[in-house]
Order: C-alpha cells, then structure tokens, then sequence
C-alpha cells in the first residue's frame, strides 16, 4: 500500500508564493509607466490622486520673499514639488517717443533643462514662451504694474522693470507658481529714490532712500485640467498634465473679477455644459485665491 506523504514547501516555493513589498512596489511602477491613464483612474475612483490629495484638493504651497540679495525684489515658491524663483531688476531708461510718459515691463518665465528631464538645453520652449506670454498679457491687463508709475520725470527717464522668474524644480502647474512668484516679488521690491537732474541729464539714484512699487490689481492663477471628461483635477501635476487633454486657467484679482480665463483644449465633462463647468472651476478658484493671498500676505510680514 502506497503511503501518502505531506509535501513541505520548499523556501524558494514559499517566497515566490508571497510577492515581497520591493517587487509589489515595482509592479505598480511599471504599471504606472506603461499605463499611465488606467493608474491615474484607479486612484480617481477611489477619490485620491497618485500624490495623496483627495481628487478636488490643491497641493501645500509655502512663500519666501528678499531671498535675492541682488534685486530689487525676489520671492521663492513651492507648490507642491514645483518649485518657482522670481527676481525683479530695474534700470533707468529713455522712454519711448510714443509713449514719453510710461516705463516698461518685461516679464520672462524660464523652464530650464535642470529643472526636468521634459525640457532640453537651448533657447526657451514652447512651453516657457507661452507662459512668458501668458504673463506678460496678465500683468498688462489687469494694470499690476502700471507704466505711468514707472517715471522718474516724464520723457527723460523712466524705470525698465525685469521680471524674472526661474523654474528649479517643475511638478507641473508652472503658470500658477510663477504668478504667485511674480506677485510676491512685486510686493518685496524697494526701488531706490531717482530724480532726474536736468542740468547734466543724468538720473541720480539715492543710496539710503528707497520706495515701494505703485500696484494696481493683484491677480492670482488657478488652472486645471479634464480627465477622461469626467474628472476636474485643480493643480496638476507633472504626471498628470500629458493625461489632462483640456485645461483651464482662471486667474482673479482682490474683487474675485477675471483678469485671465483661458481654455485649452475642446473637452468638457459627460453630462454638464461648458459653462456649468467653468463656473465649478470659478467657485473653487475663488476659495483657492483666498487661501493663496492670506498665505501671501503673511509671508510679507
């Protein structure tokens, strides 16, 4: 009569039965990798994000200003791991023959190489090009900055302003994180006294006496982005951008009125109109704005 016998399990059966917690971790990278959109949905329905948010909520964001001992004014952002730095120079310049009674503005955003492996070294990208644009026309239409308080004596001497503000580490949703940047800076800046002296024609600066700048509205972004025409996500990161076809970016001053609205994209969400849509998007960058500017007006204390 055969005897029946009891098979142990081998210790190399026994570990390949139990995946370890490196191997399972490397599968949801690979997952992750190869299958961006199904990764990015399975936490959506669970009502997370891949960072730990839940699905309507913004990233921690923090402000340092005078960080640049240099300029005129600086500030440093971080939102989430998107990390912004602004610094603001000006000179003394001629104005303009048309213009005789107004300086200038000439804001820049750089997205450098060393900040992500999505962008080369070279000239600036699309990317930057367009967020340049983005804020130049932001600061433009809602008056930041005005040109008429940038004269020292009208037709002889105005200020050029250089702003400039330098991504060192980029986690997506650059364009808000540069705004506030931009409008933290504003606020820190301390131009020296000019005066123009018309005998030499020459501006003299003081060196002991300085001023703050003359701002008008203080705008503040908020943008977002369409998943799948089902989910709107506020502040998306790095990952999430490539799967976010259609983004919105609603930028309002003190008062909560528009200084920006942009769309990009044609998607929308199942079962709701455009406008219901941006009107969701209005009523939750309301609240975000209000949060940014408390955390703006303490970090100038």
């Amino acid at each position: 009569m055969a005897l029946a016998t009891s098979q142990q399990p081998t210790a190399e059966s026994s570990t390949s039965a139990v995946p370890s917690s490196s191997s399972g971790s490397t599968s949801a990278e690979v997952f992750k990798r190869l299958h961006p959109s199904q990764y990015l949905s399975r936490f959506l329905s669970k009502g997370y994000r891949p960072d730990g948010r839940k699905v309507r909520a913004w990233r921690d964001v923090s402000i340092n200003v005078g960080s640049i001992s240099t300029a005129h004014g600086s500030s440093l952002v971080r939102m989430g791991d998107t990390t912004m730095v602004c610094g603001i120079k000006a000179e003394v310049a001629e104005p303009s023959a048309q213009s005789p009674n107004q300086g200038y503005v000439v804001p820049n955003i750089d997205l450098p190489a060393i900040c992500s492996p999505n962008f080369k070294p070279g000239p600036p990208g699309d990317e930057a090009q367009t967020y340049s644009n983005w804020l130049n026309d932001l600061i433009v239409s809602s008056r930041t900055l005005p040109p008429s308080s940038l004269v020292i004596s009208p037709g002889k001497a105005v200020w050029v302003v250089y702003i400039d503000v330098v991504c060192i580490n980029f986690d997506g949703n650059a364009f808000d994180a540069a705004v506030l940047a931009v409008m933290a800076a504003l606020r820190n800046v301390r131009l020296p006294k000019a005066k123009y002296d018309e005998e030499t024609s020459r501006t003299i600066c003081s060196r002991t006496e300085n001023h703050p700048l003359t701002l008008g509205r203080i705008p503040l972004s908020c943008s977002f982005g369409i998943f799948d025409s089902t989910h709107v996500l506020p502040d998306p990161t790095s990952y999430e951008s490539p799967l976010l076809p259609t983004s919105i970016t609603i930028a309002l001053d003190e008062e909560n009125e528009a200084c920006l609205v942009r769309q990009e994209g044609l998607g929308g969400v199942v079962g709701k109109s455009g406008e219901r849509v941006l009107g969701e998007a209005w009523t939750i960058a309301e609240e975000r704005s209000k949060e940014l500017r408390r955390i703006l007006e303490e970090s100038a204390i």
